[in-house]
């Protein structure tokens, strides 16, 4: 499989970001000079999605080097705080700031570790796709349990896909993957609101692959699985606590909960790196409130009264109860307890 899209770039030291607010209908890039371009990106949602968010940080952590040759120790942890506090809930972003402190402890001359966080994140984009392909192999697998060989009508929700990754994806790799065996017959792309990037980069990523799809409202979930047009629901993770609870884009959870009453299949699709088992359940994940605005205004104008308010969680919590399974590059967990999640996801 070779990717159309390419959400990152990095070519003679300058780092190109694809502005994903504009697509689907300009396809812009920016460029990434400072520490602080790389936080105000990945705040400002220029990149989306847990483990391409993982990598801009890894990406922006060489930056400082490049800029500051001469800073010890203490200074590099310190901007490593500050970029992981550009958004909370993506455990992808710690997980990757973190791995760059320890090689920056272990560095004995913090200059010489530029080239080498450059070569750590070209290949954990390369372990990546490797990764998503496992991934979605483990998925065809259940899928020929339950189903046999025949196309299928799935469904998703936000983008999880290369915009999202870097590579193949999550999710949206899984449901590529599968299209190119013959086996998906359509895709509900949820449009996920309020950034729409179901609507805006899900459908755009389906028709480059040439996937028929329709783009349809999170409401109209309990409409197609009463009248069973969906066979099974993928999503993507941006953490996953120790027993299984998985936070994503919000409406996920209302989704999970949809397709338990309806007895359709639901699958999270996530690399070990988005599994954070220092926390117990979804009760300890952090949820990004985003701004008011973002539901309030479209492109700048109010489609809702301007003495109006809005609560804007960006993620909510799966219960694993509501969880047919968990792929990732270690093998599938299911039924998702703690007992299998730790020994699946247990090792990094």
């Amino acid at each position: 499989m070779k990717n159309v899209i390419e959400p990152l770039k990095y070519d003679n030291e300058i780092l190109k970001l694809l502005d994903q607010r504009l697509l689907p209908l300009e396809e812009v890039y920016l460029t990434m000079k400072t520490i602080e371009d790389c936080y105000k990106a990945i705040q400002d949602m220029v990149v989306r999605g847990a483990p391409l968010i993982g990598f801009t940080g890894i990406w922006g952590m060489a930056l400082y080097l490049k800029n500051n040759p001469k800073i010890v120790f203490p200074q590099f942890e310190q901007a490593a705080n500050y970029l992981k506090s550009s958004r909370p809930t993506a455990v992808n972003l710690a997980y990757e700031i973190d791995r760059c402190v320890e090689m920056a402890r272990n560095e004995t001359h913090m200059n010489a570790l530029y080239p080498k966080l450059v070569l750590h994140a070209q290949q954990e984009m390369n372990n990546l796709y490797e990764k998503n392909l496992k991934m979605a192999h483990l998925a065809e697998i259940e899928l020929t349990k339950i189903y046999g060989d025949r196309p299928l009508n799935v469904m998703t929700i936000c983008n999880t896909g290369t915009l999202a990754c870097g590579v193949l994806g999550t999710a949206l790799g899984v449901i590529v993957y599968l299209n190119n065996k013959n086996k998906v017959k359509s895709v509900y792309a949820s449009e996920t609101r309020p950034y729409l990037q179901g609507s805006r980069l899900t459908s755009y990523e389906l028709l480059k692959e040439g996937i028929d799809h329709n783009i349809v409202v999170e409401g109209a979930a309990s409409y197609l699985m009463k009248n069973k047009m969906v066979d099974v629901i993928f999503a993507g993770a941006d953490r996953i606590a120790r027993n299984g609870d998985t936070a994503n884009k919000v409406g996920t959870s209302s989704l999970s909960i949809i397709a338990k009453h309806y007895g359709v299949p639901f699958f999270i699709v996530a690399p070990v790196s988005s599994f954070d088992l220092n926390t117990e359940s979804g009760e300890g994940i952090e949820i990004e409130l985003r701004d008011p605005n973002e539901i309030l205004k479209y492109k700048n104008q109010y489609i809702a009264h301007p003495d109006a308010k809005a609560l804007n969680p960006s993620f909510d919590v799966s219960d694993h109860s509501c969880i047919t399974g968990i792929f990732c590059e270690n093998g599938t967990i299911s039924p998702v307890t703690t007992l299998n999640v730790t020994k699946i996801a247990g090792h990094k």
